[in-house]
């Protein structure tokens, strides 16, 4: 999930530490992102305690999804003239609020308020600390390319969602309190990283007039609409597969499959957002056409494997399929990002990963509710397969979209 803005960089010959600093920054980007997953393993437990629907899990994680596209919106691209230290300290502050929130009101209003507060915070931190990294690494290693960026950044962004998940789950299944020792841990950890970043210098200098404030402008990339089109339905696709891996995932391996381990429930989600991080660096030697093609393929093989598991009530079969869908919406998300960039001028590149960003964050949102609502009249297992039929049948639509833009 990488955003890239238009940055106004401080130049700054490369010392060592700046070196520090872009580390610190990439282990903030984890903790902050690995915090935003922590509830995925928790919502079986929160299911037998409170008596949630999956329906009512569907509602609190798209509450966290608003939360990002409303942040993305209002405050994304502030850091390219405020700075980005001044964005991700509230950024960071928010998420410390939910983080108290989690463990001090764990009745429903106060989880759907937490995680709308989550939401504010990652959408501030995902655009704000991507910049940020990529200024320190051109300030550590002026003459270098982007490979180092482009590698921690993936890993930064889609690991710390799936380490996130893993912590929490093994955290649950073996320490004390399984719905409070998770958030105490990562609110010592979020405190560490406010200290990490009050520690590294600034990479953007503050312009001698502020500009007046608006909202993130959505922009269409360049004059191929239709490939834009092909990246932005990519995009949506891939948040639907993660999306569906930490909501509902979770407690269909505890409830249908009859897996009811919580350290099962964070390593079903993790192989998802670890595949996805993985092909990412992975696919940096592909061509933009073999990248979108292995992505789509890849998720499409995935969703299959993951409807055949269904019908057959396969634990084995189901982590394989999510695994494999995890791997290939992380490809299909590089590759959307990477056309829409590589399409729109640096001035306007913010707004136009926003646009992306958004209609990715609806993709998050609106198929998993959707797949909730099922829940509510059908099995879990029929709904679920409802929900890779559609997926399915959108990429298979954009197979068909792209090849007539390249006729």
């Amino acid at each position: 999930m990488t955003v890239l803005t238009s940055p106004r960089p401080v130049a700054k010959t490369g010392s060592a530490r700046h070196g520090i600093a872009f580390w610190l920054i990439a282990a903030v980007f984890v903790v902050s992102l690995a915090f935003s997953t922590v509830p995925a393993p928790l919502y079986p437990l929160y299911q037998r305690q409170d008596g949630f629907s999956s329906f009512t899990v569907t509602i609190v994680f798209a509450v966290y999804a608003v939360g990002v596209i409303i942040s993305l919106l209002l405050a994304g691209h502030v850091s390219d003239w405020a700075g980005r230290r001044r964005i991700l300290l509230p950024a960071l502050s928010l998420e410390i609020v939910a983080a108290v929130l989690f463990l001090a009101w764990p009745a429903l209003p106060g989880l759907i308020l937490a995680r709308f507060l989550t939401g504010l915070g990652v959408g501030m931190i995902t655009a704000t600390a991507t910049a940020y990294l990529l200024e320190l690494h051109t300030a550590h290693r002026p003459a270098a390319g982007r490979t180092r960026f482009e590698i921690v950044s993936a890993a930064a962004n889609l690991g710390g969602l799936g380490a996130g998940t893993l912590v929490a789950g093994a955290l649950a299944q073996f320490a004390p309190a399984p719905l409070r020792t998770p958030y105490v841990v990562f609110l010592i950890l979020l405190a560490l990283s406010v200290v990490a970043v009050a520690a590294v210098p600034e990479t953007v200098t503050a312009p001698a007039v502020r500009p007046a404030y608006r909202p993130q402008r959505i922009r269409v990339a360049g004059g191929d609409r239709i490939a834009y089109l092909v990246a932005a339905a990519g995009a949506f696709t891939a948040f639907a597969v993660f999306g569906l891996f930490t909501s509902l995932a979770p407690g269909f391996v505890a409830g249908s499959l009859h897996h009811p381990g919580r350290l099962l429930a964070g390593t079903t989600s993790f192989l998802v957002f670890a595949a996805g991080a993985a092909t990412q660096s992975a696919s940096g030697r592909l061509t933009p056409r073999q990248r979108f093609l292995t992505g789509l393929l890849a998720q499409a093989a995935g969703l299959l494997v993951v409807a055949a598991a269904t019908q057959v009530t396969s634990l084995g079969l189901f982590l394989a399929g999510g695994a494999l869908a995890g791997a290939g919406a992380g490809i299909l998300f590089k590759s959307g990002v990477g056309v829409v960039a590589a399409a729109a001028a640096a001035h306007e590149r913010g707004e136009t990963l926003a646009g992306l960003f958004l209609i990715a964050y609806l993709g998050l949102v609106g198929p998993v509710l959707g797949l909730g609502i099922a829940t509510r009249y059908v099995p879990a297992t029929t709904a679920l397969l409802w929900f890779t039929g559609f997926l399915l049948a959108l990429l298979a639509g954009i197979a068909v979209l792209d090849r007539f833009r390249r006729s």
